[in-house]
């Protein structure tokens, strides 16, 4: 039987550029975040490993992902945003702060204990909820990676931010399975919360390690048919509350070039080239969320407008 995506409701110009460092930055561009057309309050951002554009749209082994670009919308020339030569840790504390911080290797939250901002600690400050979703991680606000290397703690960027433990100790948790556990459980009944960030671990997150010999992006290609399946049904994107964004941290070697698939029920077969990069992704975020966009998310060009959000 095929597998069908849901149906979907018919209805700048600043690349960031990498830096001798592992600061973005970001030319003049527009400053405030603007409204979302339809009524979206919740985000869930999905973030993969180490592959570029060419790698996953179009590619065999990513048949799902690839039908879901064409479906929804793809941000077709996104560019990381940071230096190729950092690893995956500063392209998630970017992603969630607006800037590396200056990190550029993979140690964990104790060697780098982050006091600044971040969009964990913006929701919050509102009123609202956040989740981390960690897959194969052994208990919540897990600061080290787990015996079994599944659960990488450089992939969970809520652990680094040391003003939210708090937070962290309730809303950084073990995701669970595709029949139990907490996405499921949050899917199936309509209570994600405003933002949620999810990590695969190391067998689905396309990167692959020791632990998962074998895997790559036919297997994270597979996690994620089995994920998504659910949250397009589920209440909170069926009542056009949420949208979900597919992202990699960086791409492969020195190409920065990454897949960014944008999805909601009012964007429809959408090309999008930017130039976008993280920063966008963090501003995008920002405007449904209705929250300041923070660092090199303030200059960034939004991408809501193009993909009718």
């Amino acid at each position: 039987m095929t597998n069908r995506l849901p149906a979907v409701l018919p209805a700048v110009v600043a690349a960031v550029l990498a830096t001798g460092g592992c600061t973005p930055t970001t030319a003049p561009g527009p400053t405030a975040p603007g409204p979302t057309t339809a009524g979206y309050d919740k985000v869930l951002l999905v973030a993969e490993e180490n592959h570029s554009y060419r790698e996953i749209v179009g590619d065999a082994r990513a048949p799902y992902l690839t039908e879901l670009a064409r479906t929804y919308g793809n941000a077709s020339r996104l560019q990381a945003g940071y230096p190729s030569r950092c690893p995956s840790l500063a392209a998630y504390i970017l992603l969630t702060s607006g800037t590396t911080a200056g990190i550029c290797d993979d140690r964990g939250p104790g060697a780098h204990p982050l006091t600044g901002d971040s969009i964990f600690h913006q929701v919050a400050a509102t009123g609202r909820g956040w989740r981390a979703y960690a897959e194969s991680s052994p208990g919540t606000c897990a600061l080290d990676n787990s015996a079994d290397g599944r659960y990488l703690v450089r992939h969970v960027p809520s652990t680094y931010y040391v003003d939210d433990r708090a937070d962290c100790a309730r809303w950084t948790v073990p995701l669970g399975t595709p029949s139990a556990g907490a996405l499921h459980d949050d899917v199936a009944a309509g209570r994600l919360p405003a933002f949620g960030f999810v990590t695969p671990d190391a067998c689905h997150d396309m990167h692959g390690a020791p632990a998962c010999p074998g895997a790559g992006v036919r297997a994270g290609d597979d996690w994620l048919r089995s994920w998504l399946a659910q949250v397009l049904a589920g209440p909170d994107y069926r009542s056009m509350r949420l949208v979900v964004i597919i992202t990699w941290d960086e791409g492969s070697g020195a190409d920065n070039h990454v897949p960014t698939l944008v999805i909601s029920p009012t964007t429809h077969r959408v090309t999008a080239p930017g130039p976008y990069t993280h920063c966008s992704t963090l501003r995008s975020v920002a405007v449904v969320l209705h929250v300041a966009p923070l660092g090199c998310a303030a200059t960034a060009p939004s991408m809501v407008s193009a993909f009718h959000l």
